[in-house]
């Protein structure tokens, strides 16, 4: 594995060097940057345009102006990394390492959201092959991706973000949204659970009530401006949690893999009180958040290899899973809390320019919540865009797969649907989507550029199309370099992971 890997980095690199020095030359003789200066009629244009010529080194040779360039990345090696300048002066890193944040903030969120949403969609519609919902679900995702991006970022900002402040100024359900959500979920619930006829209608029958009932309640006590879980919803969803994942990984009657999870949960609880005014004001932020989540699943492991006995493994992953999201019904809890402090600062919470509220200035929470509702909306219009592709792949993997011996096989030796799926079809489905996650990151960030035009980011694309249009090379290689790297490490990833699936790959 470490030969692979150093094999690897180093035709990484040579990828990147070879990409760099293409993009350098072509950039250096696609436009002059000395054209604003041309049409200038001031007295000094000339001394302006001998410091531009000497500041850019246009009076150089190409392979000395790119080994200038690349002298200054090299240094990132040592510590000191050096994009270069601008034409006007500035310095390229600082701009380029904030722009970075924002560009890989919204593709990271835009891909984990895609990848689960497309690969649960494709397995459900593949268990439902030629199903209403099969249809429906091909009909949306193939509509969502042939919008164009720039037409489909102006509905979102009219219609997630203009109009839900406008609604949020009074928000309040009336019986006709009501029943219209009770009437749709009541159909479309039953046709993702699946089941007979009489199965379906008594699915159908109770979301139906079960909207009726909670969406009246919520106008009750204003839950659209004091939203909160509470402890008594967060212990009723941790424990539907441990249940379900225990059903569905090794089955309701395995006692000590649900024993498993309900100690997690019941260890969840005490947390959440015992951890309350801390969370408060986090020391570190989500520097701090992320090391009690690491601490959470290692605490998930350890009860799992514990408690489980010879289904520790089954144990540990329901231990893991069932902590994981009732650490995140914790986290959306505080967020949920903080929610009316972000009301009274910001009135229409969800804006249509930047990637924050630049005269912001609260706690963590409330900081928190305006940068992701300012991250959803082009995150969301990404995510959508790339559905359809992980949609797709993985129900015609998962159908593909279902039709091979070992699958039938497994199912002829009276092994559970459940484990079929899970354990043999759902494992081998992903191995065809691992190297597709590698290529789809690399096109959304090309695709970051439009989206993050429309609404308005200072990010990566604002960074390249201005070097552009201004014939910079060092901004447009610093989004080159940068961009590129995060692609090939992703390709790297996928390798390995292809190489973790699929044992039959020696690497």
């Amino acid at each position: 594995m470490l030969k692979y890997l150093l094999k690897r980095l180093g035709s990484t690199v040579l990828i990147l060097f070879g990409a760099t020095l293409l993009s350098f030359v072509i950039m250096i003789n696609t436009g002059d940057p000395l054209a604003d200066l041309r049409e200038m009629q001031s007295d000094n244009v000339e001394y302006l345009m001998q410091e531009r010529i000497e500041r850019m080194g246009l009076d150089q040779p190409w392979y000395i102006r790119y080994w200038d360039w690349l002298s200054g990345i090299l240094g990132c090696f040592g510590g000191s990394c050096d994009f270069g300048t601008t034409m006007t002066g500035a310095q390229v890193t600082p701009v380029i390492m904030a722009a970075a944040e924002q560009s890989l903030r919204l593709v990271f969120v835009a891909t984990i959201a895609a990848i689960v949403i497309g690969v649960l969609t494709g397995i459900v519609t593949a268990m439902r092959q030629y199903s209403l919902l099969d249809y429906l679900v091909t009909f949306f995702i193939f509509l969502f991706w042939s919008l164009p991006v720039f037409w489909a970022a102006v509905l979102a900002k009219e219609w997630l973000a203009i109009r839900y402040n406008d609604w949020m100024m009074e928000p309040h359900f009336t019986w006709t949204n009501i029943l219209v959500l009770a009437t749709i979920l009541a159909i479309f619930v039953p046709m993702v659970l699946g089941g007979n006829a009489k199965r379906r209608l008594i699915t159908g029958g109770i979301m139906f009530a079960f909207v009726c009932a909670v969406l009246p309640w919520m106008n009750a006590v204003n839950f659209m401006t004091h939203p909160r879980l509470g402890p008594v919803i967060i212990l009723i969803g941790s424990l539907m949690l441990a249940a379900g994942f225990t059903a569905l990984i090794a089955g309701i009657r395995n006692r000590r893999v649900l024993y498993s999870g309900l100690t997690v949960v019941a260890l969840g609880m005490v947390a959440y009180y015992a951890t309350w005014n801390l969370l408060q004001d986090p020391p570190g932020g989500w520097l701090f958040l992320g090391a009690m989540f690491v601490l959470t699943i290692a605490i998930c492991v350890v009860i799992g290899r514990s408690m489980g006995g010879h289904a520790r493994g089954q144990a540990t992953a329901v231990s893991v899973l069932t902590g994981a999201l009732m650490s995140g019904m914790i986290l959306l809890d505080h967020f949920m809390y903080h929610w009316p402090g972000l009301l009274s600062a910001k009135p229409r919470p969800v804006s249509t320019i930047g990637s924050h509220t630049p005269t912001l200035d609260e706690n963590f929470w409330v900081t928190a919540l305006d940068q992701m509702t300012q991250l959803w909306l082009p995150s969301v219009l990404m995510a959508l865009l790339s559905l359809a592709t992980y949609t797709r792949y993985t129900r015609s993997s998962m159908l593909e797969v279902q039709k091979q011996d070992f699958v039938r096989t497994a199912r002829a030796k009276g092994v559970t649907e459940r484990t079929v799926i899970l354990k043999h079809a759902f494992r081998n489905a992903m191995i065809p989507l691992v190297t597709i996650v590698a290529f789809d990151f690399a096109a959304l960030i090309s695709g970051s550029i439009v989206v993050e035009q429309v609404f308005g980011w200072n990010a990566m694309g604002n960074v390249f199309i201005t070097g552009m249009q201004t014939n910079d090379p060092a901004p447009v290689m610093a989004f080159i370099l940068v961009t590129g790297s995060v692609a090939v490490l992703f390709n790297l990833l996928a390798d390995i992971l292809y190489a973790v699936l699929d044992p039959r790959i020696r690497v």
